[in-house]
């Protein structure tokens, strides 16, 4: 254990996160930089002295449970939590797919593009939140539960969700979600959520069986969407994709060529106009 950068790092981590990262009110007293001591404590569930003393380099050797009761009260990144264990004496833990927290950054970014068609998903494709434009253009997709959380366990298991694309695109499209899904077993392996999701979709869906077995790359190149709105029709529309840092969720926004007929159709959404049903 070491001792004085464990307690270092804690308090250079307490510091750089804000109240509003953790959904407390700034307040107008508020002379630290960051988050106050006995904060921290109550978001990891330890005792304001039991912390204090972990920052004055005198604590007793935390435990691996107390580390990441830490890490998770710091919201600290897979890469940081990692640190912290080697900090504290420990391996570094098996790295297990977040909860459904979107990450503060990738939050006020999404946050910021309150007009905009955005959403942020998981690498299984589990919608986290939504901006009112993209409810708008895809539907409230944070509403599902199970294994329907992920769009890659729908699409192959309730045809109804592939009326939002062209029939002409389904094929792509499937390729493109097994291809994604390939890419997230083969980093978090077996035992894993995406191993239980595959275990799940293969005695369910024979195309989804088939496309498995040929182990298909995800391009580099985000292809132009089509998305058929009830209201709208046919928009054609860019994803861009912000991956966060340990890549366990993505920021997607949906943007259109400057000047075309989907242009016009995004900004009736945004207006609140054309509502998906």
């Amino acid at each position: 254990m070491d001792r004085a950068r464990l307690a270092t790092f804690l308090r250079t981590r307490r510091d750089s996160l804000q109240p509003e990262d953790v959904g407390l009110p700034r307040g107008r007293r508020r002379r630290t930089a960051g988050l106050r001591r006995e904060e921290v404590a109550a978001l990891c569930d330890l005792s304001a002295d039991y912390y204090s003393r972990l920052e004055q380099r005198r604590g007793p050797h935390p435990s691996e449970q107390m580390l990441s009761s830490i890490s998770r009260g710091l919201h600290l990144s897979a890469e940081e939590r990692d640190h912290l264990f080697r900090l504290g004496g420990y391996p570094t833990p098996r790295r297990a797919a977040r909860a459904d927290r979107v990450e503060p950054g990738t939050r006020r970014i999404l946050d910021r593009l309150a007009d905009t068609p955005a959403q942020v998903v998981t690498l299984l494709g589990e919608t986290l939140r939504q901006t009112a434009p993209a409810v708008a253009l895809l539907g409230d997709e944070t509403r599902h539960t199970g294994p329907a959380r992920s769009l890659h366990y729908r699409w192959f298991t309730d045809p109804a969700t592939r009326r939002i694309h062209p029939e002409d695109d389904h094929p792509a499209h499937s390729r493109l979600l097994v291809s994604h899904l390939h890419a997230t077993y083969a980093r978090d392996g077996k035992g894993s959520r995406a191993a239980a999701l595959v275990d799940a979709l293969l005695p369910a869906s024979a195309e989804f069986a088939l496309l498995w077995q040929e182990h298909p790359v995800p391009e580099a190149y985000c292809a132009l969407k089509r998305i058929l709105h009830p209201a709208l029709g046919l928009l054609e529309l860019h994803c861009q994709t912000l991956v966060d840092a340990d890549r366990s969720q993505a920021l997607q926004v949906f943007t259109a060529a400057p000047g075309s007929e989907s242009e016009d159709k995004l900004r009736l959404l945004s207006a609140g106009h054309g509502h998906h049903v």
